[in-house]
């Protein structure tokens, strides 16, 4: 006996536990995540990385000694002669035909600090990518907000519809017994039937609504979400109403950037300092007036400068002004029109917040008048069509409720979203 209820127990805590690993649950905030990791242009990410990765490399190597390999053959029409003669003395001819090969590797030894500037430049650049991407990135939350609050809505409007149910399968119960006693007519149980039948397949419909938005839902977060998944329903929030939306790191980033050009300016203008070598052969070599081919070498350090760059500096500058101006203009818009969203959506906040105040007493009216019509449809006092009116009327009513309360928490959530807290 006993081994026997210790096998029923322990079945009994397994098919619980199977029914608990098919159940799942997912929050709002896991959507968000899931759909972020999940997007295809998260991808875009490392690559933006590695760009600049490789960028930054390149323009590194540009402290490193650079080798340039040259070689020409020319001949000329005149050479340099010497218009005198010597007794006793050879002077060499110089060849029209000459030849040099050689090899000059240059080292930077100050660039003005145009590298590193360049240096800064990429990595501003990428940052900003990086941000456009985070602000791409981001708006998949307001997709997230309309499929998961339909979800919600349509689970609420389930259940309603599953107690309206329930509501007319007792109004027919009552006609029934009624026509049974001979004091109701059959055409009262045609018309609670029909109407029955006609809620059942507003369950059917929201079935597949919710099918459909859970398929949506399921793609954005590439997770599988059925039937038995139970999206939790989160609490209201109230936002704040500083702005933080990842556009405004977008407009930061830029700002930064413009700084960087504007110091590259500087940059290109200042002297540069470079050391070199140079090694080769060449006929004539560094003695013009050897006939023979030569190996030869030079070295020294080599100074740069074009003041004509500072032609340019004033005006280059004014741009960057009117970019950093035109950068605030943006930015400024931006705030304002996202300013007026979240007033829009106050106002929508305080709308529905009016309607849940007044929507139980609402419900507690219509729920005592269908208690009443119950009674005299079981009486005879009233006929099905009178009962149904007064059932449907309860239950609009609390449908409104559940409509306004998701759409309470949904306005929320966006304005969440809309101020990026």
């Amino acid at each position: 006996m006993n081994k026997l209820f210790f096998l029923c127990v322990f079945q009994l805590l397994a098919i619980s536990y199977s029914r608990a690993q098919s159940v799942s649950q997912l929050s709002l905030n896991d959507c968000y995540t899931l759909a972020k990791q999940n997007y295809p242009l998260i991808q875009q990410r490392e690559l933006i990385a590695k760009t600049a990765d490789y960028t930054i490399d390149n323009i590194q190597k540009g402290y490193l000694p650079q080798l340039n390999i040259n070689g020409q053959a020319t001949y000329q029409s005149a050479v340099t002669e010497i218009p005198i003669k010597l007794p006793n003395a050879n002077i060499p001819v110089i060849s029209k035909d000459q030849y040099k090969f050689y090899g000059e590797i240059n080292q930077v030894v100050y660039d003005g600090g145009v590298l590193g500037q360049q240096k800064q430049l990429e990595k501003g650049n990428a940052a900003i990518e990086q941000q456009q991407l985070e602000t791409t990135l981001y708006q998949l939350k307001e997709r997230i907000n309309q499929l998961y609050f339909g979800v919600l809505l349509i689970d609420e409007q389930v259940k309603q519809n599953e107690l309206l149910i329930k509501n007319l399968q007792l109004g027919l119960n009552k006609v029934q017994a009624s026509i049974k006693n001979g004091t109701a007519f059959k055409s009262n149980g045609d018309v609670i039937r029909a109407d029955l039948l006609k809620t059942k397949q507003h369950t059917i419909e929201l079935q597949a609504s919710r099918k459909a938005y859970t398929d949506m839902l399921g793609l954005f977060t590439g997770k599988t979400i059925d039937s038995q998944t139970i999206l939790a329903k989160p609490d209201g929030v109230i936002a704040s109403k500083q702005i933080n939306r990842p556009e405004l790191q977008v407009y930061d980033e830029q700002a930064k950037n413009l700084d960087v050009q504007n110091k590259m300016i500087t940059a290109k203008a200042l002297p540069k300092l470079n050391a070199f070598f140079q090694g080769g052969m060449g006929r004539p070599a560094l003695n013009m007036l050897s006939g023979g081919a030569d190996a030869y070498y030079i070295g020294g350090i080599k100074l740069t400068w074009s003041p004509s760059a500072f032609y340019t500096v004033k005006k280059e500058r004014a741009i960057i002004n009117i970019s950093r101006k035109n950068l605030g203009v943006q930015k400024e818009t931006f705030l304002f029109n996202t300013s007026l969203t979240v007033k829009q959506q106050d106002g929508e906040i305080d709308k529905y917040q009016q309607l849940l105040a007044s929507d139980n007493e609402i419900i507690d009216l219509r729920d005592k008048v269908k208690t009443s019509a119950m009674a005299q449809l079981e009486n005879g006092v009233i006929n099905g069509n009178d009962f149904l009116s007064e059932v449907n009327a309860e239950d609009q009513a609390r449908q409104n409720k559940i409509l306004h309360e998701i759409q309470l928490l949904m306005a929320q959530y966006n304005q969440k979203t809309t101020t990026g807290n």
